[in-house]
């Protein structure tokens, strides 16, 4: 049993509409991405992680995003293990009904 947090698209979508300030990280690969983000979302591609480590901050919580959950469940496990503070976004892109922006 994985030890992090995870949330729905739906508890995504409503905290953002709440504006709450969360620090949103989609680590799909760059065309992927072309199709969209969650807006205000940064994108770190999976494998660019560790060595992206110094980009994060131990103090803050941080939502990993990708296709369908499972990559990002990967990162977030790893991340994790690393002393962050992380949650998974549960169904990734593929359950998102959301607002998309194009990646900036």
């Amino acid at each position: 049993m994985d030890s992090f947090k995870t949330i729905t698209t739906d508890e995504l979508e409503s905290k953002l509409k709440n504006g709450e300030d969360l620090l949103l990280v989609d680590v799909r690969e760059d065309e992927e991405v072309e199709g969209g983000m969650i807006p205000g979302a940064k994108h770190i591609k999976m494998g660019d992680i560790p060595e992206s480590l110094d980009q994060f901050d131990k103090n803050k919580e941080y939502i990993f995003i990708c296709r369908s959950g499972n990559r990002s469940g990967n990162v977030a496990h790893y991340m994790h293990e690393q002393g962050y503070k992380v949650v998974n976004m549960e169904g990734g892109m593929l359950n998102w009904s959301g607002d998309t922006a194009p990646k900036k």
